[in-house]
């Protein structure tokens, strides 16, 4: 899974995760356990609803978050 930062028009941010990254040619985006940056339930959707898919029209930009197992890169090392 990749954890991306959802930016939608006219709401916050949501923080969720894709399987993969969508095809340029599709009209909804999937996002898997939708959240608010904090954590929390979207006031918007149920309880048990753990994945939305959203039209692309609604979508103006997506962050790809860094994956937790990303080493860390070292820029000037002193010795």
């Amino acid at each position: 899974m990749i954890s991306v930062l959802v930016h939608i028009a006219n709401e916050d941010a949501v923080e969720c995760e894709l399987e993969e990254f969508p095809d340029a040619g599709s009209l909804f985006v999937t996002l898997h356990n939708p959240r608010r940056r904090d954590g929390k339930d979207l006031h918007y959707l149920d309880e048990d609803v753990t994945t939305i898919l959203v039209p692309w029209w609604r979508v103006n930009f997506i962050q790809i978050m860094p994956s937790a197992g990303a080493e860390e890169v070292i820029g000037f090392v002193r010795e």
